[in-house]
C-alpha cells in the first residue's frame, strides 16, 4: 500500500501485503521454520539484531508478519505480535512485564481462564491482583488511589456484557503509574478502539470473530512500539509463544471479510435481542446495544457498534437451562464464540465453572444464564430454534 490513508475495508483486504518475487494475487503462504543467510557473516548480525532478515519462524515468518500488519492497521497500533493462542496472548502481555512485588487491579468481571492466572498462578511469584467491580467507577478510584504496575479488563465481559468507562479508567490508571490492558474480543477491533480511547495494550483471541469459521487457534498483543517490541517480543521469542504460518496465513485471509461478517452477525444478534426481550420465559437480557441494558449509554459513548454476543436468564436454574440447549435443533451447544454458526453455552458449567460459585453469583452468573454468540444464519431462522426450544419448557 502506498502512503494514503485507506479506509477499513481496504485496509483489510490491502494492508500489510507483502508479494514475492513472484508476483502472487493471494498472500503467500511461507511454510518454513527456517530461513538461509548469504554469509556467516550475514547470519551473525541476524542474532544482534543488525540485518533485517528472518531468523526462525519462533521469532517472526513473512507470512505471519503479513497478518501482524494488517491487524495493527485495523487496530491504529504501531506494532502487533501474534500467538498461538489467546490465552498465550493475555498470559505472555502479563509476564513480560509483571515481577514480584507488583500490584494489579482487574475487574473481576472476567473470562474463567483469565480470573485463574490473575488468582491462582501470579500469586505463586508475588504479584498482587485486586480484582473490583469494573462497572462502579468509583471503586476504581478507590483501586488506583495507590500505586498499581497494570490496570487488566474485558469490554465487553465474558459472559454478562458488563462494560467498562474505558477512557475514565485509563486516565486514573495512568495517575497511579499503570498500564491499561484491554481484551476487546467481544466488541472486535471493528466496534471498539481501546488505543484511542487511552488504553495501552489490546489483546485478541483471533481465535473468535478475525478467523470466524472455528477452524484455528490464534492471538494477538497490540501496542505502542517500545512495549510490543521492546518488552513484549524478548519473552515471546524465548517462550515460544509464536502463531504457525499456516494459522497466520488462514488469518489473513479471513480479514478480508471480518467487516460483512460482523455487522450481518451484529444485526441477527440486535434482533435477536429484541426478541428475547419479550418473551415471557426470559428473565432478563444483557445486550450492550439495547435500551434494557444498564450501560447503554456508555456503549452509545465508546462502542462503534455492539456486536453478536449476547446473554439472557431464564427462570428454573440449571435444569431449566439445560432443556432449552438441548432443545436447540439448529444453534449448537459450544463454548467458542464470534463464529460464523450460532452458538450457544452454559458459562455456570462450563466457561466460569472453575471460580467459586460466590464468584459466579458476584458477576451475575447465575445456573439459568445462557451466552448466545450469534452468527450468519437467516436470523428468523435463529429466532424459531429458540422459540420452539422455549416452548417446549414446562410452564
Amino acid at each position: 500500500m502506498t502512503g494514503k490513508e485507506y479506509r477499513t475495508a481496504t485496509k483489510l483486504v490491502r494492508g500489510g501485503l507483502n508479494r514475492s518475487a513472484h508476483q502472487e494475487t493471494s498472500e503467500a503462504l511461507y511454510l518454513t521454520s527456517g530461513f538461509v543467510y548469504d554469509s556467516a557473516e550475514e547470519a551473525a548480525a541476524a542474532f544482534r539484531n543488525q540485518a533485517d532478515v528472518f531468523v526462525y519462524s519462533r521469532y517472526g515468518n513473512p507470512t505471519v508478519k503479513m497478518f501482524e500488519d494488517r491487524l495493527a492497521l485495523l487496530e491504529g497500533a504501531q506494532a502487533c505480535r501474534a500467538t498461538g493462542s489467546g490465552m498465550a496472548a493475555v498470559f505472555g502481555a502479563l509476564a513480560c512485564q509483571l515481577e514480584a512485588g507488583d500490584r494489579v487491579v482487574a475487574s473481576r468481571a472476567l473470562f474463567g481462564a483469565c480470573h485463574a492466572v490473575l488468582t491462582k498462578i501470579l500469586p505463586r511469584w508475588g504479584i498482587q491482583t485486586e480484582l473490583i467491580d469494573g462497572t462502579d467507577l468509583a471503586a476504581w478510584e478507590t483501586a488506583l488511589s495507590q500505586p498499581a504496575k497494570l490496570v487488566f479488563l474485558e469490554n465487553p465481559s465474558n459472559p454478562v456484557l458488563e462494560l467498562v468507562d474505558i477512557a475514565a479508567v485509563s486516565k486514573l490508571a495512568h495517575k497511579a503509574g499503570a498500564l491499561v490492558m484491554v481484551d476487546n474480543v467481544f466488541a472486535s477491533p471493528l466496534y471498539q478502539k481501546p488505543l484511542a480511547l487511552g488504553a495501552d495494550i489490546v489483546i485478541y483471541s483471533t481465535t473468535k470473530h478475525i478467523d470466524g469459521q472455528g477452524r484455528l487457534l490464534g492471538g494477538a498483543v497490540l501496542g505502542s512500539s517500545d512495549f510490543v517490541e521492546d518488552v513484549f517480543l524478548p519473552f515471546y521469542r524465548q517462550t515460544g509463544a509464536a502463531i504457525s504460518a499456516f494459522n497466520a496465513w488462514v488469518m489473513v485471509k479471513a480479514l478480508e471479510t471480518l467487516p460483512l461478517r460482523v455487522a450481518a452477525q451484529s444485526q441477527n444478534a440486535a434482533k435477536i435481542a429484541d426478541w428475547l426481550f419479550q418473551h415471557p420465559k426470559i428473565r432478563k437480557i444483557s445486550y450492550p446495544g439495547h435500551s434494557s441494558h444498564p450501560q447503554y449509554a456508555l456503549a452509545k459513548k465508546q462502542m462503534l457498534g455492539f456486536g453478536s454476543l449476547l446473554a439472557f436468564e431464564v427462570a428454573g436454574g440449571e435444569a431449566v437451562a439445560f432443556a432449552l440447549l438441548n432443545n436447540l435443533q439448529l444453534i449448537d451447544i459450544s463454548n467458542n464464540l464470534g463464529d460464523s454458526k450460532s452458538l450457544a453455552c452454559h458459562p455456570y458449567t462450563t466457561t466460569h465453572s472453575s471460580m467459586s460459585p460466590q464468584d459466579r453469583a458476584s458477576l451475575g452468573i447465575s445456573p439459568g444464564h445462557i451466552r448466545l454468540s450469534v452468527g450468519l444464519e437467516d436470523c428468523d431462522d435463529l429466532i424459531d430454534d429458540l422459540d420452539q426450544a422455549l416452548a417446549k419448557l414446562s410452564g
